[in-house]
Order: structure tokens, then C-alpha cells, then sequence
């Protein structure tokens, strides 16, 4: 098991180019979890995900995004990662741009394993290190690796 505390499908890894913005980010990001096959509605999905972070942006600083829906097309927990080298405009807290975006997609009810699960992601992505490691990974095999590696 990851660092995360779940699994991360190598097929939920997102490699973004220069230049992406946030919402093709985002978008890239649904289509990849999407593929994971534990999606029954991609665009209800792909609309959770852009009115969430609508309503706040879910740029938490340190480089980091979490953007997260709990919604019932949603069949088990998966998270995708999205990594950024030269960082995306996110509107976050602190300015910076964005390197690492963990998309948290939940069923319905899962809020306790949605916690835990968060709790998990922000310890491991606490260490300044870490997230430069990440952020440094070329392919999407590199990014399971460190993850794994914790």
C-alpha cells in the first residue's frame, strides 16, 4: 500500500506540460480516474469536481491541491495525482503555483475514510523534500514509486 493509505492506479497519474491551466488540469485529471473504471457518471464527476473547487480553490499552499467530491457516480475511493513541474496558477492561499494535485474522488457517506485518507496525504506530503521528489518524477510510473516509497 501507498503512502497515501490506498493505492494508487498508475492509470489515475497525470503528467501535465507547461502551460496547463487549472481547468484542464482538472478535466485531465476526471478523464484519468475515469479510466479506473469505478466511475459510473464521468460528467457528473467532471461537474462535482469544477463546482467544488468553484466554490474555494482547493490550493492549499506548499504547492499543493486537494481538490475532493463525495457523490454517489463515485463507486469506491480513488485518488489521482496530478504532477506538475512548472506549477499551475490554482489560486491558492499562499500565492504559489501548484506542482502536486491529489484529486480525492469518494462515494457518498465516505466521509470518516475520506479523513483518514486526507490525514495520510498530508503527512506524507508535509516534508518539503517529498514534494520536490514528486514534483521532479517524469513518468507516471516514477510518481507510484515515490509515493510507495513514502
Amino acid at each position: 500500500m501507498s503512502a497515501f493509505g490506498i493505492d494508487v492506479d498508475e492509470e489515475a497519474v497525470c503528467l501535465f506540460p507547461e502551460g496547463t491551466g487549472k481547468r484542464d488540469a482538472l478535466n485531465q485529471m476526471v478523464d484519468a480516474i475515469a479510466k479506473t473504471g469505478c466511475v459510473t457518471d464521468v460528467e457528473a464527476f467532471r461537474k462535482a469536481v469544477h463546482d467544488r473547487e468553484a466554490v474555494m480553490s482547493t490550493g492549499i499552499g506548499g504547492g499543493v491541491a486537494i481538490p475532493h467530491v463525495r457523490i454517489n457516480e463515485v463507486q469506491k475511493p480513488v485518488i489521482g495525482i496530478g504532477i506538475s513541474s512548472a506549477g499551475i496558477d490554482f489560486n491558492t492561499l499562499d500565492g504559489l503555483p501548484v506542482r502536486t494535485v491529489i484529486l480525492f474522488a469518494m462515494p457518498s457517506g465516505s466521509q470518516r475514510e475520506y479523513l483518514s485518507l486526507l490525514a495520510e496525504v498530508m503527512r506524507t506530503l508535509k516534508p518539503e523534500d517529498f514534494r520536490e521528489r514528486l514534483a521532479k518524477c517524469a513518468t507516471a510510473a516514477e510518481v507510484i514509486a515515490t509515493i510507495d516509497e513514502g
